[in-house]
């Protein structure tokens, strides 16, 4: 059985139908092509000037025939009540909800109804048998962090059987953690690797040190997906080494859909069948392919919530060998996230910070903003910009959760700032650490 693909169907997600409309998106010819993107676009507009007031009172200068005169979307224009955002006819009862995880220190709640959600999927799927990896047939180690409470620890388990797959967190990357897993490398067929880029080059750098190529003792696996953090080109050396497997680089975020993915040519291709990329300059004018800018996009699809010429918050560069139909990202700024080292050695990895600064999510939209710093082994900084102080209460439970996730006798100051810093990029960095890392 596709128990996958059963699951999704089985929870609303019209996934075949989604395969299908994707299909037909793909085989259009390089006019079509682009005659079907510029006609998406414009519909997806006009759909949320006529269905959601939020997005009305936003585009109340657009001109149709005028794409430029379409407004830019941050994300703080998102940090209101999710019900204030949804289109017409849409609930938090039909819809597919999740939370971005605020590795830019701009997090929010979103919404995507059932079809885009989909289609989401289906481009996940497609580019992942680009490689011969099947989310329903091939075994994946997956290199991600889990929610320590009982309920939502139990939902991501219980996902990850349907999902065919097997987690190892990413909160103890200590060499014990790494000789346990490596146990189950042995025994087990993997096909796939999929989770944080700075967790499995830790893990890499652990065989490194044993001397051992995993693919030598795991003759199955035949892949490794990186994701969520950048992959340098030494630290990609580094897994095709000790791996002993393909590495492949995909970019995404949740509120959009996989944004690019390394294809067999080991280009960074964009999705552009479900998506619209644009880089844009500081005065959001378009820059031509080939200098580097603000990455905008557009979800052709989302008719639950718009995110149109929505600023990620990345900059990047489309290659000057892009076409309208297959763009090439040549490069990514951002992304990175260090290392966390512990008083007792342990260490672990930057997005470890989502799970415990997810706290600070909330749908009031009362945090705008939060940045992660680590001054000691033991110390850390809490700095948010946010309407109203965090209560003691808040910051109690915060300080219980960082010593949960990590090791006790942390010690947890928080610092509340009108705006936060940003970095030459302008982004936020979630996570940084002043610690050095000689690893």
């Amino acid at each position: 059985m596709r128990l996958f693909d059963f699951s999704l169907k089985m929870n609303g997600f019209p996934l075949g139908k989604a395969k299908l409309a994707l299909s037909k998106i793909q085989d259009k010819d390089a006019v079509g092509f682009e005659n079907y993107v510029k006609e998406q676009r414009d519909a997806i507009v006009l759909y949320h000037l006529q269905n959601t007031s939020f997005y009305k009172s936003m585009g109340e200068s657009i001109e149709l025939d005028d794409w430029n005169s379409v407004p830019i979307m941050t994300k703080s224009d998102l940090q209101q009540s999710l019900d204030q955002r949804l289109s017409k006819g849409y609930t938090k009862s039909n819809v597919y909800i999740n939370k971005t995880s605020g590795s830019s220190g701009d997090p929010f709640i979103f919404a995507k109804d059932k079809f885009c959600h989909a289609l989401t999927w289906a481009v996940i799927q497609d580019r992942f048998s680009w490689f011969d990896l099947d989310f329903n047939s091939s075994k994946q180690a997956r290199f991600y962090g889990i929610p320590l409470d009982k309920k939502g620890y139990y939902k991501e388990r219980f996902k990850d059987v349907l999902s065919n797959r097997l987690r190892f967190s990413v909160f103890d990357l200590s060499d014990i953690a790494f000789e346990n897993l490596l146990k189950k490398f042995k025994t087990i067929p993997f096909k796939y690797i999929n989770g944080y880029t700075s967790a499995i080059v830790q893990f890499a750098k652990f065989l490194k040190r044993k001397e051992i190529v995993l693919k030598e003792i795991c003759p199955s696996l035949s892949a490794c997906i990186v994701t969520s953090e950048m992959l340098f080109e030494n630290d990609k050396k580094l897994l095709e080494k000790y791996l002993g497997v393909a590495i492949v680089n995909e970019y995404g975020a949740s509120e959009l859909d996989l944004i690019a993915f390394q294809n067999k040519e080991d280009e960074w291709q964009v999705n552009s069948e479900t998506l619209l990329v644009e880089i844009l300059d500081e005065n959001n004018k378009p820059l031509p392919n080939g200098e580097e800018g603000r990455v905008v996009i557009t979800s052709l699809y989302n008719k639950a919530h718009p995110f149109i010429r929505y600023d990620i918050g990345d900059v990047g560069i489309l290659s000057k060998a892009s076409t309208f139909k297959k763009p090439i990202l040549e490069k990514l700024i951002g992304r990175t996230n260090d290392i966390a080292i512990l008083p007792s050695g342990k260490k672990a990895a930057g997005l470890t910070f989502y799970y415990i600064t997810k706290t600070l999510i909330e749908d009031d939209g009362n945090v705008k903003e939060f940045v992660i710093e680590q001054l000691e082994k033991d110390t850390f900084n809490i700095i948010y910009s946010s309407d109203d102080e965090l209560s003691k209460e808040k910051m109690d439970i915060i300080k219980n959760e960082m010593e949960r996730y990590l090791e006790p006798g942390i010690k947890i100051f928080f610092k509340r700032e009108i705006k936060l810093k940003r970095s030459k990029s302008g982004k936020l960095k979630q996570f940084t650490s002043q610690i050095k890392q000689d690893f």
